[in-house]
């Protein structure tokens, strides 16, 4: 199987990858239309990315099948275009939660210290002891959490082993996100959590439902001084309501995510969130620490040779949770050939649609049952000539999804 890895990529990923059997070649700067060209060249079946935008065209390229985010989010990726075509999109999510996690509580700390003045101030020799010693404190506060999947309730453990109180909204919570489980409080709304928090901390997925969730309702709730950060994704959050909280209530902001990022690793870059005083950043470095890459790049290992000796694929993003099934054939038959084939020739003649199939094999190999799930209801007719065209049809059923 070949692969293509198009972004940096850990030597541990690499040599496991080529253990498992794939031919892998490693080109960790493609963009663009060279990334397209490569996609063509290599008719790689798999793609493994990090932060490389992965365009419709990029997909159509070569004989790609499978597209693997060597980290948790995929919106770099055209998962519409995936799934035109059908190609399987995978992540690795969880994999960098404690290193997100870690980051995040770095921010909390930096922002009620003010860590980066006092290292500027002592950097052109200035002392101020009497302006730095200012700080409200964590112990007893309280951070309000966005979301609570595996990076949230991270910071949640951490957050309490402060003495911090943790207030938690979110749609889904993830089910044993958390090694160490952390008492909390859910709020009953976004709003409330804000008026509730001394530190707002954004833990949402990007999604068109959350994009630019985070606005003037909800930041407008916090009070005066207190904290928000996020690490998370730029877009879930109003970018000009952000900058009017920091400005006008002097909220302070922490930030590892912004909504112009430049797509290569250094270049220029200018923002105007960061020009404000009580605004921190760092360059979307999150998951970036040593643990938290050889962790993803054993976990694409794991899905890339899941996908090569059984066909399935580990974390896939992009299959129908509803399909447009609405019934089911209940077919029991001999295990012999043909049996299947004729079955869906018949369906063809009645232009009705096959969403799923599954045969199932009894002990011995001599029978089997296919349950196949079809977008319409077979005419009775069309149910006689299945039963009655083949002998080694046992039986048939049909049931109504």
């Amino acid at each position: 199987m070949r692969v293509l890895i198009a972004d940096r990529f850990e030597q541990s990923g690499i040599d496991g990858l080529e253990a498992a059997g794939c031919e892998v070649t490693y080109q960790p700067d493609l963009t663009g239309a060279a990334l397209v060209e490569a996609l063509e060249r290599s008719s790689a079946e798999v793609l493994v990315v990090r932060g490389t935008a992965v365009s419709a065209a990029a997909l159509e390229a070569g004989q790609l099948a499978l597209v693997v985010r060597a980290g948790a989010g995929y919106n770099t990726i055209d998962v519409a275009a995936a799934s035109r075509r059908g190609i399987y999109v995978s992540n690795c999510p969880g994999r960098n939660a404690v290193a997100v996690a870690e980051l995040t509580f770095a921010l909390v700390l930096a922002l009620d210290r003010r860590l980066p003045d006092n290292v500027a101030d002592l950097r052109v020799g200035r002392w101020n002891k009497k302006e730095y010693s200012k700080a409200r404190g964590l112990f007893g506060r309280t951070i309000g959490l966005l979301g609570y999947g595996n990076i949230a309730a991270e910071v949640a453990c951490r957050a309490a082993a402060f003495g911090m109180h943790v207030v938690v909204w979110s749609r889904r919570f993830a089910s044993g996100a958390a090694a160490v489980p952390v008492p909390y409080t859910a709020a009953a709304s976004p709003e409330e959590l804000a008026a509730m928090s001394d530190v707002v901390s954004v833990h949402l997925a990007l999604t068109p439902e959350t994009r630019g969730f985070v606005g003037a309702n909800i930041l407008g709730r916090m009070r005066a001084g207190t904290s928000f950060i996020n690490t998370a994704r730029a877009e879930v959050v109003d970018q000009n309501a952000l900058a009017s909280a920091a400005r006008e209530r002097g909220i302070r902001v922490g930030l590892d995510v912004f909504a112009n990022e430049p797509g290569a690793s250094a270049a220029d870059f200018t923002d105007p969130l960061v020009a404000l005083p009580n605004v921190y950043g760092t360059h979307h470095i999150g998951g970036s620490t040593d643990q938290a890459q050889e962790a993803i790049a054993a976990e694409t290992v794991r899905v890339v040779s899941a996908y090569k000796t059984t066909g399935r694929v580990p974390h896939v993003v992009n299959l129908a949770e509803k399909t447009p099934a609405t019934h089911r054939l209940i077919v029991r038959h001999r295990d012999r050939p043909g049996v299947l084939a004729h079955v869906f020739d018949v369906l063809k003649t009645g232009r009705v649609n096959v969403q799923e199939t599954e045969n199932v094999i009894f002990d011995g190999a001599e029978a089997a049952v296919a349950r196949i799930s079809v977008d319409a209801l077979p005419s009775d007719a069309l149910i006689a000539e299945i039963r009655d065209g083949n002998a080694d049809i046992l039986d048939l059923r049909v049931v109504t999804i």
